[in-house]
């Protein structure tokens, strides 16, 4: 089963990434470094597979550019 919007925000959240407001049901996240990424979707719906996967790497790429 996949995992739902508000599943990836609290990854994003809990990986230093802080909401900077949006349009609509898009939600617009950055990361200190300056990685930004943009999730869409109502917090209840299922996430897809692109969505998990973006989140992913912004999560990675943030966690390497700290240990710069």
């Amino acid at each position: 089963m996949p995992p739902k919007i508000r599943e990836l925000i609290k990854q994003l959240e809990s990986a230093g990434f802080k909401y900077r407001g949006g349009k609509g049901s898009h939600r617009n996240y950055k990361h200190h470094l300056g990685i930004n990424i943009t999730i869409s979707g109502k917090l209840g719906s299922d996430a897809k597979p692109y969505q998990e996967r973006d989140v992913k790497k912004a999560i990675e790429r943030a966690i390497h550019e700290e240990k710069k």
